[in-house]
């Protein structure tokens, strides 16, 4: 047990690689991204918030790699080490994910999204099945079902006032420690190394970029428009869904009305585990995906 955390305490390096994706936001973008092993390709997608990034995946890459598929992640535009759009919706992030899959060459792939991502992984499936041979959710909370009253928990009360107010100014290190320990059951996960990774990746241009994602008009919605959390038995490709019993928002209650109402959803709940499920469930992600991705 020692050894296995000491693993999971550390984060893996993977060597920085980059892909221009022509026809992206115009001209095109410089994406970077990481990548280890051979086989089958499993492509991991991070989430929106303040400091997400490839790095998010680091720990969990090289036991997926180890498995024999090949394991890549890649800086959504604005995040991380990638170039900066001048379009800054949800919309550019969704096509940035079929055209690097294009430029890279990855041909039908396996798609393990985190939070936000998941949404678009299920939107990506449900229009092209033919491109995507699994999708593994982890942690959308938006593809969960309302409940009546809902009411935020503490964790999710101190990330909405720390995001709002580093709306107007970059977080310091220590507000970047407290919106991981929001989203961290293991606080022990926040080792030097991982808090200096995300706060890295939360200021400059990946702050500014944070920004302007807040202040880009939402895509109107169509009247009548089906929720995609109802459209979940309608997924054309095999899916898998992990939600942490912790999470914020009332995520497990939620993800059990999901159950009930979708019996047939392969949905897992991991003990020990806030929203930040790669981390939290590093060994619980790796048993129950892998194989599922290999099947």
């Amino acid at each position: 047990m020692k050894d296995q955390l000491m693993t999971t305490l550390s984060m893996a390096r993977l060597e920085d690689k980059y892909v221009d994706v022509p026809g992206l936001d115009g001209s095109g973008l410089r994406l970077r991204y990481l990548e280890e092993g051979q086989g089958a390709p499993a492509l991991f997608l991070h989430g929106a918030s303040l400091g997400s990034s490839a790095d998010v995946f680091a720990r969990n890459i090289p036991a997926f790699a180890q498995a024999g598929l090949r394991a890549v992640a890649f800086d959504q535009p604005g995040f991380g080490l990638s170039q900066v759009p001048s379009d800054h919706s949800v919309g550019l992030r969704r096509k940035s994910v079929p055209a690097f899959i294009d430029a890279l060459g990855l041909g039908r792939v396996a798609l393990v999204a985190h939070s936000q991502a998941g949404g678009m992984a299920v939107q990506l499936a449900i229009e092209s099945p033919d491109k995507y041979s699994h999708v593994v959710i982890l942690g959308t909370g938006s593809l969960l079902p309302p409940l009546k009253e809902e009411a935020d928990g503490r964790e999710a009360v101190v990330q909405q006032r720390l995001e709002r107010r580093m709306a107007q100014q970059e977080p310091s290190v220590e507000d970047t420690r407290k919106l991981l320990e929001a989203n961290l059951f293991h606080h022990e996960l926040i080792t030097e190394e991982a808090l200096a990774m995300r706060h890295a990746r939360s200021v400059g241009a990946n702050f500014a970029a944070f920004v302007a994602r807040g202040e880009a008009p939402e895509a109107p919605k169509k009247p009548g428009a089906t929720p995609l959390w109802k459209r979940l038995a309608d997924v054309p490709v095999p899916m898998l869904l992990i939600y942490g019993k912790q999470d914020r928002a009332n995520a497990f209650e939620r993800a059990m009305m999901l159950k009930e109402t979708f019996p047939q959803l392969d949905l897992h709940i991991a003990e020990g585990c806030k929203h930040l499920v790669p981390w939290d469930a590093e060994a619980e992600v790796a048993r129950l995906v892998i194989p599922f991705l290999k099947r």
